[in-house]
């Protein structure tokens, strides 16, 4: 615990830069936000501090600590597709799956995490939603997997549920490796990656790639609704076919017709826990509460937490009122079980 404590005090006082140029870490630096050359940005030369000071990204150490443990190890970063398979479809290059294992012995007997970081389909934020949540989870007893999916091309959702389940074939191919048993996983994913966890409990998810059903299912500030998003007020210029291809490759009417209309097709969820802030200005938190709402007429058990302040990307909410939402939602997971 001291030494752990040590390092994450040494990090906080390297610059993002000194961070993600370490050579263990050349594979995933790149991805810490996927679709982003954070070289560009100034807070690519802050210290994390620093960047804790003045973003609020406050846990990014705890993250970083973890990633480079599991890095010196050895094997913790897998690609999801052949360099024949990226040749074919360009979007799928890059696109990976990391292991991040805990220390607790009795993880190996509990579902693991599949963690699936938000960026709006066109970034994938590992940097504050996947790796520092995940070692969090780690800490609850659980192994979690953190998904890069693809991002920058059309119908990026949809060929998120081709991701998953490739990243489910390597999880079933490695499982003694891993020490997780396949069949046995809980979803969790932020924003656009909550919308991606949803979508993966409709026709288009486990059901079509013939994959067991995920235990519980944890979106965090989800976008859920396109009907929701179809009456929202547009500005001149924006193109709601175009906004719906981009995430879909579909129309916007198309959208809200179909099982991408994640509050009208509950039927395959798993019990859900839901946590968002009442302020967030990015994801209305009607999106959030309408399949709340769907899923407690379907009779599906439902937790709804909305903290009273703070705004859309919180993370793992550090400082702020849904700090320790991972546990919470752990913590009703398994009196549930």
């Amino acid at each position: 615990m001291i030494k752990g404590a040590v390092e994450r005090k040494m990090l906080k006082n390297k610059t993002l830069k000194e961070i993600l140029e370490n050579p263990m870490i050349a594979e995933i630096a790149p991805d810490a936000i996927r679709g982003w050359d954070l070289s560009k940005e100034e807070f690519y030369y802050w210290t994390l501090q620093e960047i804790a000071d003045k973003v609020g990204w406050g846990n990014l150490e705890r993250g970083f600590t973890k990633l480079l443990e599991v890095a010196a190890r050895g094997e913790y970063y897998f690609s999801l597709y052949s360099e024949e398979e990226c040749l074919e479809v360009p979007s799928r290059k890059g696109t990976n799956l990391v292991y991040f294992p805990s220390e607790d012995v009795a993880a190996d007997d509990r579902p693991f995490i599949f963690l699936v970081p938000g960026g709006g389909f066109v970034n994938v934020w590992n940097l504050t939603e996947g790796w520092p949540v995940a070692r969090i989870f780690n800490e609850l007893g659980y192994h979690v997997f953190i998904l890069t999916y693809q991002v920058q091309v059309e119908g990026a959702a949809v060929k998120a549920m081709d991701d998953m389940a490739r990243a489910m074939e390597i999880i079933e191919s490695r499982k003694e490796e891993f020490h997780v048993d396949p069949k046995n996983y809980i979803t969790c994913g932020f924003s656009a990656g909550g919308y991606v966890v949803c979508l993966w409990n409709t026709e288009k998810g486990y059901r079509a790639f013939n994959l067991p059903k995920p235990e519980a299912c944890f979106p965090i500030y989800p976008v859920t609704s396109y009907r929701l998003m179809d009456a929202d007020e547009w500005d001149e210029g924006e193109d709601k076919d175009e906004f719906a291809r981009a995430g879909l490759g579909c129309t916007m009417q198309e959208a809200c017709n179909s099982c991408f209309e994640i509050p009208m097709h509950v039927e395959g969820f798993p019990p859900t826990a839901i946590f968002l802030a009442a302020e967030d200005e990015l994801v209305d938190p009607e999106h959030s509460k309408r399949l709340a709402v769907a899923l407690t007429n379907a009779e599906i058990p439902c937790k709804l937490e909305i903290g009273p302040t703070g705004g859309h990307g919180f993370a793992d909410g550090a400082g702020m009122c849904m700090e320790g939402w991972p546990e919470r939602a752990i913590g009703w997971f398994e009196a549930m079980n």
